[in-house]
């Protein structure tokens, strides 16, 4: 599924991803401030988190509670991780086969470790300002 929209559109963007049926593992690329973070956040709100949520730059990774099925989503960046050791160490494969959604940003830090069924999110900027979304399940 290929989408371009502004940023004013990322919560019609969000319902597309998941009426898309994505697996639960969800890697989001992009360049820093393409807009990863803010589409994991519209993400997450219509999955039925509430509340604040935030980049997990320093704490690696952030849980939330769905309030929709009792689950939790899990949500990764591993961008300050300096190898796949360190993802393990923290026992980041617990938390991507746990059945739960799981949202990494950064996952080229630790291509080894991401389960077969995975689905992909590449989001680019373009010239005026908007973003194109490439979803492959």
């Amino acid at each position: 599924m290929e989408i371009t929209f502004s940023l004013e559109q990322i919560n019609e963007v969000a319902k597309q991803i998941l009426n898309s049926n994505p697996k639960k593992v969800i890697l989001f690329n992009g360049q820093m401030g393409a807009g990863k973070t803010t589409l994991i956040k519209a993400v997450t709100k219509l999955l039925g988190v509430e509340g604040a949520t935030s980049s997990p730059t320093f704490s690696l990774v952030n849980e939330y509670h769905l309030t929709t099925d009792n689950k939790s989503l899990y949500h990764f960046d591993v961008y300050r991780l300096k190898n796949e050791t360190e993802a393990l160490d923290m026992g980041i494969d617990e938390y991507l086969y746990s059945g739960n959604w799981c949202f990494i940003e950064w996952a080229e830090k630790i291509p080894n470790l991401i389960p077969k069924s995975h689905s992909v999110i590449e989001i680019k900027i373009l010239e005026d300002g908007k973003r194109i979304l490439l979803l492959t399940c």
